[in-house]
């Protein structure tokens, strides 16, 4: 009987690759003004795409971020 004979396939053989191919970036920066809009339509909206993203992290500045601090602490009802 006779042997199989395998190889591994590497892709078409051509001498020269092309690396100046980046990959996709996983971020992308723009600004609050861009996203406000859409997101609060999406919430009021209770659009269920939200929920794919409820554990995902964004970076926000610390000013922003003692801000939206605040704004929470005075916006809670008095007991």
């Amino acid at each position: 009987m006779p042997q199989s004979q395998l190889r591994v396939y590497f892709g078409p053989e051509c001498e020269s690759v092309d690396t100046s191919v980046e990959p996709p970036r996983e971020t992308v920066t723009i600004p609050l003004e861009e996203v406000f809009p859409l997101l609060a339509e999406a919430v009021q909206s209770q659009r269920t795409w939200l929920r794919d993203f409820e554990g995902d992290e964004i970076t926000i500045s610390t000013d922003l971020y003692e801000v939206l601090l605040a704004y929470q602490h005075f916006r809670r009802p008095s007991a």
